[in-house]
């Protein structure tokens, strides 16, 4: 079930994915006091509210984005005509191919207003109130604290301003929890840079926001982690003990949160790093380094719930998104992974250290290391399509692993363009003489796939015998053979997996 008093931003597929995924999402009556609804040339979504503010969208399909900000917890004042939950409409394609990549999004001009639907006003924090210089030269580390510490112990409604122009700063932290019943503003118009003398660096990231509940992170800005300065220090592709580079931007322990309208460039390691984290809306940010750079995912997310990222552009050196031990009721979608190895080598990647789910490369890192890891369930990866990969959607848990679980986990809409090994479940990884795996994998969904693979065998199972893999269904698997072996038919090898449903095309299917 969806949690109340969280962000959400779901088509009306997404939505119902999630459902299939989840479980039944509590729908909203009828309006008790009013409807919101705006039609689009080509879409059409609606919201519908009631005294509880519980949202939910009618969407039409494959058409319409609707974002809901769920900022209350308690009845909408009976004599307010507006409530104060905020309706955005947006406009999207669903496609991750670049020719395809197309998105309009309609927002409301007074960016309070998109916050506090109450009226309540807004004092704005300027961070060069505060001593801060933008000259690209002072560390604005102290003066980014003031002002961060003014906004947030101020008990009132606030945003924290950094204007335009170029902010050097090294490490800083933004922490709560904050004294307003209301999100915090964090917008960034201008340009952040990081410092590049690592000793500056005594933790794994630049900025970090931790310890609260309601955050708004948008502006236009960008976040520059300075990475080509230090990427040659990553030595972590041939030592397992290597200390990573610090990632741009985390969040830990941050509740209703909405990130929007921001890039990162070149960061040190991860772009964003999400954990501990619940009702994430990570929507329309553009995410962008080197293929060449090591280590630089877009989005990190694991010991968190209900995160969603929507509607974004990421090319790095390393995965789009990867989804870590712990992590709950995540949705993909709308995700254009490209250039760099993001689009052609890693689109997704969902894993803990004993298990992870990758499409489109086939190297991983050090896996299956920890004890009593936490299990990942509910996500949703859908309308994407991979382009020249080695795989498609990949499950993956190393042989002998400790025990731990992977269920719940569905792959729709998906296009698979000249990919190698287009659906994969490797339970074997890492060792094929080694003790069974211990990961039990269950209730996957393969739904609407379909394209080409250069390998003749399209469909590879490889489950554990200790544990074999329960509940996989195989709906509408649609693929053709454009490979260099001449008059090869098309094979699926399903070994220990248990095939619970399969409809529409097969091809090729498990026998």
């Amino acid at each position: 079930m969806v949690p109340p008093n969280k962000l959400a931003e779901i088509g009306i597929e997404d939505f119902q994915l999630l459902e299939e995924s989840i479980g039944p999402v509590p729908k909203a009556k009828m309006p008790l006091k009013s409807t919101f609804q705006q039609q689009l040339s080509s879409a059409q979504a609606s919201c519908y509210t009631r005294e509880t503010i519980d949202c939910y969208t009618a969407a039409q399909k494959n058409k319409g984005v609707i974002m809901v900000e769920y900022f209350v917890n308690k009845p909408a004042p009976v004599a307010t005509p507006v409530p104060r939950s905020i309706l955005v409409l947006g406009l999207a394609l669903l496609s991750c191919v670049a020719d395809g990549a197309l998105r309009h999004h309609i927002g409301l001009s007074d960016r309070r207003s998109l916050i506090y639907g109450s009226g309540a006003a807004v004092t704005v924090f300027d961070v060069t109130k505060h001593g801060a210089k933008a000259d690209d030269k002072t560390d604005n580390a102290e003066a980014f604290i003031q002002t961060w510490r003014a906004a947030c112990d101020s008990g009132a409604p606030a945003k924290m301003v950094i204007p335009g122009g170029t902010f050097l700063t090294s490490p800083v932290v933004f922490q709560g929890p904050c004294k307003s019943t209301e999100p915090i503003v964090f917008e960034v118009q201008g340009n952040v840079k990081a410092t590049t003398d690592l000793s500056e660096y005594s933790s794994e990231q630049w900025i970090l926001f931790e310890i609260i509940d309601g955050l708004t992170l948008n502006g236009g800005g960008t976040f520059d982690g300075q990475g080509s300065a230090v990427w040659k220090y990553n030595d972590c592709h041939q030592n397992k003990e290597c200390q990573p580079l610090p990632s741009s931007i985390k969040l830990s322990k941050v509740k209703n949160a909405f990130v929007h309208e921001i890039s990162s460039v070149d960061s040190k390691y991860f772009h964003m790093h999400v954990t501990s984290c619940n009702s994430i809306s990570i929507h329309n940010i553009n995410l962008t380094a080197p293929a060449n750079s090591p280590n630089t995912d877009g989005i990190h997310i694991s010991h968190s719930d209900g995160v969603h990222v929507t509607s974004s552009k990421i090319g790095t050196g390393d995965d789009c998104v990867s989804i870590g031990q712990g992590s709950t009721n995540i949705l993909i979608s709308q995700v254009f992974c490209g250039p760099g190895h993001g689009l052609r080598y890693k689109c997704i990647r969902l894993l803990t250290s004993s298990l992870f789910l990758d499409w489109t490369y086939t190297s991983v890192g050090s896996l299956g290391k920890y004890k009593n890891e936490e299990d990942v369930s509910g996500i949703v990866v859908t309308n994407c399509t991979l382009f020249n990969t080695t795989n498609g959607v990949r499950i993956k848990s190393y042989a002998a692993s400790d025990p731990s679980q992977a269920l719940n986990i569905t792959f729709k809409d998906i296009t698979m363009d000249s990919v190698k090994n287009p659906i994969i479940i490797d339970q074997k990884y890492g060792s094929r003489n080694g003790a069974p795996s211990r990961v039990k994998i269950s209730n996957v969904h393969y739904q609407n796939i379909k394209g080409t693979s250069t390998s003749d065998v399209a469909v590879s199972f490889s489950c554990s015998s200790l544990v074999p893999c329960q509940g996989v269904e195989l709906v509408d698997i649609d693929l053709a053979y454009i490979g260099q072996k001449a008059n090869m038919p098309l094979s699926a090898s399903c070994l220990n997996a248990n095939i619970v449903k399969s409809g529409g095309k097969q091809n090729p299917g498990c026998n």
